[in-house]
């Protein structure tokens, strides 16, 4: 088996919860693009990652079914891994820093894949939802504290790959971010904690803890 590495991204603060990302830090060591996508369908992450170059940050993206030109939870866990002030994905390039507890990157609205933001109104809605049929990706959210910008929020793939939610999508959220033009501050999934920001030129930050697992 190729050895990677386990995160956890968009953690709590007291480090629990967050989304776990697979990263295989030589991806010389799977180079054909059908291999990358059977082992990252064997590890079941909602992504696995496979850095190309780790001293430029050059990553490729898969679901357990699909490549993707630019997802959040993998950027932000990769480059916290990595310590790069960039990534080269094939959206584009994304920036990337440490704040104290937090790393950050920043990306376009328009890399994320598409997405149905579907507003409840209240958090409990959001929690009693059932997980639907696959089908459309799903991000269903709701004001805890419009005032503070605070979100709870659910993510539902409906890929039909044994992922029915996802707890931490970083995408989801910059569409959200960019879509309210505002901060947020989202509890989403059993209680990952993710932070955006809206910047010029059409830009988004989106941040959260990150911890090692294995």
């Amino acid at each position: 088996m190729t050895d990677y590495d386990v995160l956890r991204v968009f953690c709590a603060p007291g480090g629990g919860y967050g989304n776990e990302l697979g990263v295989v830090r030589d991806g010389s060591r799977v180079p054909e693009r059908a291999e990358r996508q059977e082992l990252a369908a064997k590890l079941g992450f909602s992504e696995t990652v496979f850095v190309d170059d780790p001293e430029r940050g050059v990553i490729d993206i898969y679901t357990p079914t699909t490549r993707l030109p630019f997802a959040g939870h993998p950027c932000v866990g990769t480059a916290w891994l990595l310590d790069v002030p960039e990534l080269v994905t094939p959206a584009g390039l994304v920036g990337a820093r440490l704040d104290g507890e937090f790393s950050w990157v920043e990306a376009r609205a328009e890399w994320a894949p598409p997405r149905t933001l579907r507003r409840y109104g209240s958090a409990a809605e959001v929690d009693d939802l059932p997980i639907p049929p696959p089908g459309e990706w799903i991000y269903a959210w709701a004001w805890l504290d419009e005032a503070a910008g605070r979100v709870r929020a659910r993510a539902f793939p409906g890929r039909g790959d044994g992922i029915d939610e996802d707890e931490a999508t970083g995408a989801a959220a910059i569409l959200l971010t960019d879509q309210l033009g505002r901060a947020l501050n989202i509890t989403q999934g059993a209680g990952s904690q993710i932070l955006t920001a809206p910047q010029p030129y059409g830009w988004v930050e989106v941040g959260g803890r990150v911890f090692l697992e294995r």
